[in-house]
């Protein structure tokens, strides 16, 4: 890819997405698009999508490895680094009901979504790559699990695409639901819980935290927020996991369509993933040793997650780049109808989960 010659060519690859990255920045810093909690992230892809659908066949094929680099090594690297974000001290704040509702709505999540993707006649990779997005951290989980199904750029953001719609609906719904008095039957620490458990993105559980509970005065932002990072947490054992299952199934399906050699392929493991879970443990010896009470005043801290977030906003561009209208339609609607589905599980069974599971632990 960096070899002499072609050096040159996969950088202007890289230049082209870092650009499309710096526009993402600067328009999700827009109050309009800021109001809506739409992160560069998700900016960024929409970003790649229009280019895809308007200018994509201008661009040079000799700059496509530079937008693979993109899809592949930065995004792996943003996966690692995004563990800066956590400490083991959050996940003792919070205490073991948050632990014990989050985990439970990921496993549900991911074996509801891949049994509903199995009704719908949806392929394996779209299922799994949307019911991972609905089940931990929404577009930052659908990065996270990419490198391990290793499917299609499209299948990434049409996985995206229907967490982002789901995830932007509860965030508004969920503090209409607070004034209306539909959490009534919730407590405070309840509806913080049910809050970080069960909404998409981080951003998506600050904007509603911070509509329910504006200064945090009954603690319901800031204990959602902490919920939500611990379920965050969780993606690191879910993709090793589901490396473990995913390899094991495709030599499986190997042997019993060529032979028993063939089905002597070596497992992938997802590295980055003990990367993230070593930097969680690297930031959390770091709060110890400055003695400070949360991530954001570990010097370098806010440096380090800007410059993640940028590599997280580069992986998304790029994968938004090679993401047509064509290709939407050929997956049709059915992504979407599981994505409403799961979205409906996460919505009601959530709630239950939470009035009925949490007085067990006080």
């Amino acid at each position: 890819m960096f070899e002499k010659g072609t050096r040159g060519n996969t950088l202007h690859g890289i230049l082209l997405i870092a650009l499309f990255s710096f526009a993402a920045f600067y328009i999700a810093d827009v109050p309009f698009v800021k109001s809506l909690s739409l992160s560069p992230l998700i900016v960024g892809i929409i970003l790649g999508m229009l280019y895809a659908n308007s200018l994509r066949n201008r661009l040079p094929e000799t700059w496509v490895p530079g937008i693979k680099f993109c899809t592949k090594q930065v995004l792996r690297a943003g996966i690692v680094l995004y563990g800066f974000r956590l400490t083991l001290n959050e996940v003792a704040a919070v205490g073991l009901p948050a632990i014990t509702i989050d985990a439970i709505i990921v496993a549900g999540t991911i074996f509801l979504g891949y049994g509903l993707g199995k009704l719908l006649k949806l392929d394996n990779d779209t299922t799994i790559m949307t019911s991972t997005g609905s089940a931990i951290c929404g577009a930052a989980a659908v990065l996270g699990a990419e490198p391990v199904v290793k499917c299609e750029g499209h299948k990434t953001a049409i996985a995206v695409s229907t967490v982002v719609i789901f995830g932007t609906i509860s965030m508004f719904l969920y503090p209409i639901m607070y004034r209306a008095g539909l959490l009534d039957g919730l407590t405070d620490q309840q509806v913080a819980i049910y809050t970080g458990s069960t909404l998409h993105e981080v951003a998506h559980v600050a904007g509603a935290g911070n509509a329910m509970d504006p200064t945090d005065s009954l603690g319901i932002a800031g204990t959602a927020t902490i919920t939500k990072m611990i379920r965050v947490m969780m993606l690191a054992p879910v993709l090793i996991i589901m490396g473990l299952v995913l390899a094991r199934t495709r030599r499986g399906d190997a042997a019993s369509q060529n032979g028993p050699t063939a089905g002597k392929r070596k497992i992938t493991i997802p590295w980055f993933a003990f990367g993230f879970l070593g930097i969680i443990c690297l930031n959390s010896l770091l709060q110890y040793l400055f003695g400070v009470n949360s991530v954001k005043e570990i010097p370098l801290n806010g440096a380090i997650e800007y410059i993640d977030t940028f590599m997280l906003t580069m992986a998304m561009t790029a994968l938004g780049t090679d993401t047509s209208i064509e290709k939407f339609k050929q997956a049709g609607a059915k992504p979407f109808y599981l994505a409403g589905l799961l979205f409906v599980w996460l919505v009601g069974g959530g709630y239950l989960l939470t009035k009925y599971l949490v007085p067990l632990f006080n």
